[in-house]
């Protein structure tokens, strides 16, 4: 039985002023005052032990965030992007420290779902004192994420989109992108869900979701939840440049499950075997290729700072 918000534990003060908080920071991302203000900010809480680590790329945050929780850290404070959040949350899958997301990236898929804004005051206020959820976490091989995972089309379009673009154009620019890669060809494709045959044929795209808006701001899983122990599973069998406008189309308008080259189900354990190898991506960030993929979701994987909920 999946399990509901309700039943998930929540603590509605963050941590106390004597608290340890480790920063774990992508130096070469920006958001509001920068990373002057956010050390001052944490000064202004009250802060009792402040742990502050510098990345130049997200591959670098895990051993600092390892580092942070040797030292004794009670709160992670992540500065960056997606795949920030991602390489973080792949470390602290498991264990009682919670992740307060400080959104500077260019998409910041996983704060957005969650309601977490663009404004670096109310970003620390909601990571120092916000309600903690214990969120779901998929896991793709072995690699836990957040948002989303992929394989095929998807990671074809993860590793060549350009990110300039993306930033300017949200959406339109994973459409835009996408139609480059209409010479992705369909494979022959075997999903087991839960044990059970689910799909064999062939296709081009096979998609996880965790939450509902997924890369380019695209709301691809309508019923969607981080917190109710399952996972989204999309395939497409689109395969030529007309089949990906209408689908890519109708994902930017919020209507994926009405193209007729989609189906969607939902579960909690899935096996993917393709024909050959194809690429695969979490969270936006490629990753390599593979024959199979092993899908599980990790129920309240992930402790996550959150805003408090509607009155």
């Amino acid at each position: 039985m999946s399990t509901s918000t309700a039943d998930r534990p929540t603590t509605d003060t963050g941590v106390p002023p004597a608290g340890v908080v480790a920063v774990v920071a992508h130096r070469k991302k920006t958001f509001g005052g920068g990373l002057d203000e956010l050390r001052a900010g944490l000064v202004a809480a009250g802060v009792g032990r402040l742990l502050w680590y510098e990345v130049p790329k997200s591959r670098k945050a895990p051993k600092k965030v390892r580092k942070a929780l040797d030292k004794g850290a009670e709160l992670i404070l992540v500065w960056g992007g997606d795949g920030m959040v991602q390489r973080c949350a792949d470390t602290l899958a498991g264990s009682d420290v919670p992740m307060g997301i400080l959104p500077a990236g260019t998409a910041n898929l996983f704060a957005t779902n969650l309601g977490i804004p663009a404004d670096l005051p109310e970003a620390l206020r909601i990571a120092l004192h916000g309600r903690r959820r214990e969120l779901d976490l998929g896991r793709l091989n072995g690699e836990h994420f957040a948002v989303m995972a992929g394989a095929g089309f998807d990671g074809d379009l993860i590793r060549d989109a350009d990110r300039r673009l993306k930033g300017r154009l949200g959406r339109v620019a994973y459409v835009w992108t996408g139609l480059r890669h209409v010479r992705g060809e369909c494979v022959r494709t075997r999903i087991k869900v839960d044990g059970a045959d689910w799909f064999d044929g062939d296709a081009s795209c096979v998609l996880f979701g965790n939450v509902g808006t997924i890369t380019g701001g695209i709301p691809a899983f309508d019923d969607a939840r981080p917190d109710d122990g399952a996972l989204e599973i999309g395939v497409s069998t689109a395969s030529g440049a007309v089949d990906w406008a209408r689908t890519l189309g109708r994902m930017a308008a919020g209507r994926s499950d009405e193209s007729p080259f989609v189906r969607i189900t939902r579960g909690r354990k899935v096996t993917v075997r393709f024909a050959e190898p194809k690429t695969y991506e979490l969270d936006g960030g490629a990753r390599g290729t593979a024959k199979r993929l092993k899908v599980t979701v990790v129920p309240g994987g992930l402790t996550v700072c959150c805003p408090d909920p509607p009155a």
